[in-house]
């Protein structure tokens, strides 16, 4: 009997576990992301598909020969720090399962399929969203790129180069982006629509506009005892600031979020006061007018909070997406192959959301019965994973035929 995307989830189910975060922590080209990628090269052999990897670090598992106008499904093996099981890898269990399925059914792909699974998506190490695809269709420099550090000051082009790729070739890729004719990508879902529906699976319409801007505050390092409180230039008011600036200018822009998840001081003594602070904003909005604007309130109150207390703060875009909108015909194709499956938005970056300024691109969700996502309790039930190997077989083999 061919394996569900569950039995394949649960054979990794102690890769990358994180004990002291719970949930898993798996970053691109880290122990625990490696041994997913021979993990994957394994499945796919075993199910006789060809594997490659591109210039850029983004496996490949072909059914047919790479040509042009391939059907490509997949999605990513990465996590947030301390994330769920679901969140990418369900999209490439769900689609080794879904050529499992056709295989078992006997169909025969006129065009080539392939499963593709990119690299650091969630930019849990180097910070920046969808890496892989990025870099793939040349949405990121990559002298940019390769300059990019973990927090262990380990470069991207180091990491790559330990993972026995050339950093010199980082950078787009023709020939791999001319092979995709459409883009399929199943996920989790990341919120609680489908619930609210009553649906198993859904389709995708867009993704809101987002980004990551990093702030450093910068003060006087010094001793928490001995530094009267007046003669303190602390980074950590304004950057205390900064994350209650997030929740009120988000409040103000209608569909907004604004995050800050991650603080970080230096040098990080209980009993010292910091001499900077690196303070990471994540922002979303229905467009970039919102987007910006929610940004640019906070940048206003960091620079004043800063300026207050005798400080100084620099803004950096680590990263930015305006609105996605999915093809509109391959998404109805996509809900029409499933009955009429319903649409919705999405707040959650994708590389599906990468792919779609360059190939046709559709996603699809499976219910997510709470809607946590990036934390342990992220969870489908297995019926609805079954559901979305379904789903994903059936579109799979109506764009393949």
């Amino acid at each position: 009997m061919p394996d569900t995307a569950t039995d394949l989830l649960a054979a990794i189910a102690d890769v990358g576990a994180d004990r002291r975060r719970g949930g898993f922590s798996r970053h691109g080209f880290d122990r625990a992301e490696l041994e997913l990628r021979e993990w994957f090269a394994a499945e796919a052999l075993s199910r006789d598909l060809a594997v490659r990897t591109d210039r850029n670090g983004n496996m490949w598992a072909w059914w047919g020969e790479p040509g042009p106008d391939a059907v490509v499904t997949g999605s990513h093996l990465d996590s947030v720090p301390g994330g769920g099981a679901f969140d990418g890898p369900l999209g490439v269990t769900a689609a080794l399962a879904a050529v499992d399925a056709l295989r078992a059914k006997g169909f025969r792909p006129v065009r080539p399929v392939a499963v593709v699974v990119f690299a650091e998506e969630e930019g849990g190490r180097f910070g920046v969203p969808c890496l892989g695809s990025r870099l793939l269709t040349g949405a990121i420099d990559p002298d940019a790129a390769r300059r990019l550090t973990d927090p262990d000051g380990v470069t991207l082009a180091e990491a790559v180069s330990a993972a026995g790729l050339d950093p010199a070739r980082l950078g787009r890729d023709d020939d791999a982006l001319a092979t995709v004719g459409r883009f399929v990508e199943l996920h989790v879902e990341q919120g609680r629509g489908l619930v609210d529906l009553g649906a198993p699976v859904g389709v995708a319409g867009s993704i809101l506009a987002h980004g990551r801007w990093r702030f450093t505050f910068t003060g006087e390092g010094n001793h928490a005892g001995a530094t009267l409180l007046g003669d303190r230039r602390d980074p950590m008011l304004p950057a205390s600031a900064l994350v209650l600036a997030a929740r009120r200018a988000a409040s103000q822009v209608d569909g907004s979020r604004a995050t800050v998840g991650r603080l970080v001081p230096n040098p990080g003594g209980t009993n010292v006061i910091a001499s900077t602070v690196d303070v990471w904003l994540d922002a979303r909005a229905a467009d970039a007018a919102g987007t910006r604007a929610v940004v640019d309130e906070i940048t206003a109150a960091a620079r004043a909070a800063a300026a207050e207390e005798g400080c100084s703060v620099t803004v950096t875009e680590e990263s930015y997406g305006d609105t996605v909108h999915f093809d509109a015909g391959l998404r109805d194709f996509t809900a029409d192959a499933l009955g009429g499956a319903p649409a919705l938005p999405t707040g959650a970056g994708h590389d599906a959301g990468i792919l779609a300024a360059h190939v046709p691109t559709a996603m699809l969700f499976v219910r997510n019965p709470t809607g946590v996502s990036h934390a342990p309790a992220e969870f489908a039930e297995a019926a609805d994973c079954a559901a979305g190997v379904v789903a994903l077989a059936t579109v799979l083999e109506r764009l393949a035929g």
